[in-house]
């Protein structure tokens, strides 16, 4: 009987030997015991590797100088303890804090023991699994994301069908204007009621403008430009905008600062920036409107960019509101005092440029709106003049599937003294194309069938070198891949656009 408790002893000796050597040999996580009180009782590898300490400096501590100020303020550590004794177990995931003061994600198990039916202590697990933690806030990032590049995607799709609808209708409106003007004579009150429809039309058009400019379905009439002479030719117009209360500086280098955008984007979206400058500062203040040249570095990927930045002095943009102000609709001001779109047109036109935009704002000192565009390397192109409204000969074929367009354009063409040959699509157009006597093709781009007004502007170049094609569009994704290809005209235009437009064709 002796010699059977003396094996006995010594099997739970080398029992207890064989744990304690793999409690203190494991390295990956910290095992632990602590008393009932949640004093440290027992410390292995692991817990000094995780957390820094080692046996001496944390044996006889107590376990809640892993957990952060705020946590132990709250009295968590002792609901753990509470949680693990009345309920058989303590599971969480958590912020807990290493000697050096480094916090680390925490996976930690609590677990009670029990000898006789008493409460001597618990033993404690404690896993670093910061690593799968950071990549699940980064996966989580990415589907957010994700689902709102998909949603704004969806909502720039409807926007830009919209918009082109939209368009449409304007087109009529401002092209049967010019017909009735005509026709008002000296009325004064048919004058001002043709005025109040004109302004709406124009109101309108860059609505929609910055509507599809959001959607990045704007077609664009890319032009390089030198930068900072576009600027100094419409600071008039910036002048008027800002009113009495606010002052408007200029800091334009002399050196040209060439530039590839649309002319009228980039006009619209300085436009947007200083009137949203204004209203942050309804008690008045400094806008600064500067440019400079940007060179490359790691944060634009080793491109040269023109930098256009706007600075006021108003009340700042609070942090929350920071990361929205891009959004389409999205508007800080009073009913009827915008449309949220102004900001977001800034951005569509810079990221359809192929740059982008950055923000600093600090509140009750202001903010300033930068837009990045890459810096083109050829020379500036010279802005043509203005073409007069009249003078045109020759037949053009007009390929416009919309009846009430087609009679528009046509009524437009004529007035500037072409004679008009209208087809519905592009299948009717290649028709009437073999019956010769075409002097201009004027061709939507957006049209029912199988081919569009791009794609026929591609087969008559093959089967008419020489013969001069204008596109016109209120919308298309097919126009943003012609880059300068073949001249567009954007809905809705007016009879000098036209006029203008023709006469820049090649002959």
């Amino acid at each position: 009987m002796f010699g059977k408790d003396r094996q006995r002893h010594r099997d739970l000796f080398e029992s207890e030997r064989n744990f304690r050597l793999l409690v203190e040999a494991v390295t990956d996580y910290a095992l632990y015991m602590l008393d009932p009180a949640g004093v440290i009782t027992s410390w292995n590898i692991g817990g000094q590797r995780i957390k820094g300490y080692t046996p001496r400096e944390i044996l006889g501590q107590h376990f809640s100088r892993f957990y952060t100020e705020a946590d132990r303020a709250s009295g968590k550590p002792k609901r753990a303890l509470q949680i693990a004794r009345e309920q058989g177990r303590y599971e969480e995931d958590g912020w807990r804090v290493r000697k050096d003061g480094t916090f680390f994600w925490a996976s930690v198990v609590i677990d009670p023991i029990y000898e006789d039916g008493q409460l001597v202590g618990f033993a404690k697990i404690t896993r670093d699994i910061t690593e799968r933690h950071d990549a699940q806030l980064k996966l989580e990032q990415m589907q957010k994301q994700l689902a709102e590049s998909q949603k704004l995607d969806a909502l720039g799709q409807l926007t830009g069908g919209v918009a082109h609808d939209f368009n449409n209708l304007l087109m009529i409106i401002s092209g049967s204007l010019h017909t009735l003007k005509k026709g008002t004579g000296d009325d004064a009150r048919k004058l001002r009621a043709v005025a109040a429809i004109e302004t709406a039309t124009r109101r309108g058009a860059a609505l929609t403008s910055q509507l599809l400019t959001f959607a990045r379905r704007q077609s664009v009439n890319p032009q390089t430009i030198d930068l900072g002479e576009r600027i100094n030719a419409i600071r008039e117009v910036l002048d008027t905008g800002v009113g009495r209360s606010v002052a408007l500086q200029f800091e334009i280098p002399g050196t040209v600062l060439p530039v590839t955008v649309d002319v009228a984007e980039f006009e619209t979206a300085l436009v947007n920036l200083v009137i949203n400058a204004r209203d942050a500062m309804p008690g008045g203040g400094t806008i600064t409107v500067s440019a400079h040249a940007h060179p490359g570095n790691g944060e634009t990927d080793g491109k040269d960019y023109v930098a256009v930045t706007v600075k006021d002095s108003g009340v700042g943009i609070a942090p929350d509101v920071l990361d929205k102000i891009f959004d389409p609709f999205f508007t800080t001001k009073p009913v009827g005092k915008g449309t949220g779109l102004g900001l977001s047109q800034v951005h569509g036109f810079a990221h359809q440029a192929g740059g982008t935009v950055k923000v600093a704002s600090e509140i009750g000192k202001g903010t300033a709106i930068t837009i990045l565009l890459p810096r083109e390397s050829k020379a500036p192109q010279v802005a043509a003049a203005r073409a007069a409204e009249s003078g045109g000969s020759g037949t053009v074929l007009l390929v416009e599937d919309n009846p009430d367009v087609a009679s528009v354009s046509s009524s437009l063409l004529e007035q500037l003294g072409y004679a008009v040959r209208r087809v519905a699509d592009a299948e009717a157009a290649l028709r009437a194309i073999e019956l010769d006597g075409i002097d201009l093709v004027f061709s939507d781009i957006v049209m029912p069938g199988k081919m569009d007004g791009l794609e026929l502007a591609h087969r008559l170049r093959q089967i008419r070198p020489a013969l001069p094609i204008l596109l016109a569009t209120g919308y298309s994704d097919a126009a943003v891949n012609v880059r300068g290809e073949f001249p567009i005209l954007r809905k809705p235009y007016e009879i000098h656009e036209l006029s203008q437009a023709i006469a820049k064709l090649p002959r």
